[in-house]
């Protein structure tokens, strides 16, 4: 019996159909239609320009934080766990010292060595140290205000008290005391900086910094971890932090860290004129350059996938790059929204921020919360494992594959122990937490669901959106 044309044509459509939709050739979209609506765009602000060359020997070897431990009192404690290796290529008195602290000279002649920028934005990926880094093996796990009153003694026993160096040792003590019970994490390699800098607001007048005993604001007794996103990402950025509550001048935003020790605002007014120039040496850090090998066939198939799942939110690459600063709202990203919600929660720290010398003096900077996480630029995205904004997924195989992320995974702080193929740190799955060494995704603020855009793809896609990735 012969079959009329249009049932042919039918009958080869639903075959062609059936076809692409299986072919793993086809490239398909994990992002939703209406994907806008859940999309705030947050407009640039003209920065102030600085000296970058100025701006990195200030963040390297600068005073920004006067006080800390007398020199001596640091080879004998500090110094024994923390070795130097001179990754920062410093000289003079700094030549020795780790990284993360920097030894100075103050007004008085005492050398003091106190903790620096690079306590959070340094740190090693696949056994190369990369300055801007989040730092992924900080260890926040003990209240370390436990080992002031040990280090107190030690200072007073060697130079006495009052001495000069009791008074630069002590405004570093005092912050210590008042913030290590404050800033305790469930494991290594989680930040809370965004604790940090409302326990020192709670403890500095608003309008002159000048330090307070009884802290003048509540402080929450949870701790929300966050992963610290990469230094050169924020010459594309508009606002600061993974939850884009940094507005206005990053310079001013930065150097709020001063606070730490800081005795009041005319001396934060002369560390801000410096921070003008470290804050344009971090918008001029180049991204680092993959260590591994990649395929180049795989890295084009890969690039095509990422235009249709990546770049809408995240922008595009390549010679004529772009990228626009978007928060992204809960109800289409669904990770963890416990880091976004306590800034709601701290209201107070709100106040205290934007009605103090940081958010009213010439050029302000302002805290504003919203209800979600900033889609980060992807530079350099091979080195900043581990993903999401509460460093809860190990790799990027894990991120594009939510079925397979680890609840409890465990990995070592020697960072040659990198997957070149999941792109990330090499990880042990483990069946409950077990050490400081454990990462815990039931516990609060640690949870490691959403951002489900690559579900979708094959396995072959999502290698290949990978392989893509190596090259940003």
């Amino acid at each position: 019996m012969k079959i009329k044309n249009w049932h042919v044509s039918v009958l080869l459509f639903s075959c062609l159909w059936i076809y692409l939709s299986c072919s793993e050739e086809v490239p398909m979209s994990g992002i939703p239609d209406n994907i806008g609506i859940y999309l705030q765009t947050i407009p640039d602000i003209p920065q102030r320009s600085g000296d970058a060359v100025i701006g990195e020997s200030y963040l390297l070897n600068g005073d920004y934080v006067k006080s800390g431990l007398p020199r001596a009192v640091y080879n004998m404690t500090l110094a024994l766990a923390n070795p130097g290796l001179n990754e920062l290529n410093r000289s003079g008195i700094n030549q020795d010292i780790n990284f993360q602290y920097t030894s100075l000279i103050n007004q008085d002649n005492v050398e003091v060595v106190s903790p620096n920028c690079f306590q959070c934005h340094a740190g090693y990926a696949d056994g190369q140290f990369i300055l801007g880094l989040g730092n992924t093996s900080g260890d926040f796990t003990t209240n370390q205000s436990a080992a002031s009153g040990f280090l107190d003694g030690l200072v007073e026993t060697n130079y006495g008290n009052p001495s000069a160096e009791w008074d630069a040792y002590f405004p570093f003590s005092r912050a210590v005391k008042a913030t290590g019970q404050h800033l305790v994490t469930e494991t290594i390699g989680a930040n809370p900086a965004d604790k940090l800098a409302l326990v020192l607001a709670a403890h500095r007048d608003p309008n002159n910094l000048t330090w307070i005993d009884d802290p003048q604001i509540t402080i929450p007794d949870e701790v929300i971890p966050a992963d610290v996103p990469a230094w050169w990402l924020l010459k594309k950025k508009s606002v600061m932090f993974s939850t884009g509550i940094g507005r206005g001048d990053f310079a001013k935003m930065m150097m709020a860290s001063s606070i730490l020790t800081l005795e009041d605002s005319t001396e934060a007014r002369i560390i801000d004129e410096q921070f003008v120039n470290v804050s344009e040496f971090i918008r001029n850090l180049k991204s680092p350059k993959y260590t591994g090998n990649i395929n180049s066939d795989k890295a084009s198939r890969g690039e095509q996938l990422f235009a249709l799942n990546c770049a809408t939110c995240h922008g595009t690459y390549g010679d004529n790059p772009t990228y626009t600063t978007k928060l992204v709202d809960h109800e289409a990203i669904k990770t963890d929204p416990a880091l976004a919600n306590s800034n709601y929660a701290y209201a107070e720290f709100e106040s205290w921020f934007n009605n103090s010398w940081f958010g009213t003096d010439t050029y302000a900077a302002q805290i504003i919360p919203g209800d979600g996480y900033i889609a980060q630029p992807l530079d350099g995205i091979w080195a900043t494992a581990p993903y999401l904004h509460n460093g809860s997924v190990p790799t990027l195989e894990d991120l594009l594959n939510s079925v397979q992320r680890p609840t409890y995974w465990r990995r070592s702080i020697n960072s040659e122990d990198y997957d070149h193929i999941k792109v990330g740190w090499e990880y042990v799955t483990e069946t409950s937490k077990n050490s400081k060494f454990t990462y815990d995704t039931t516990l609060p603020g640690y949870g490691n669901m959403g951002h489900y855009f690559g579900d979708h793809l094959s396995v072959a896609q999502r290698s290949d959106l990978i392989e893509y990735l190596k090259t940003l």
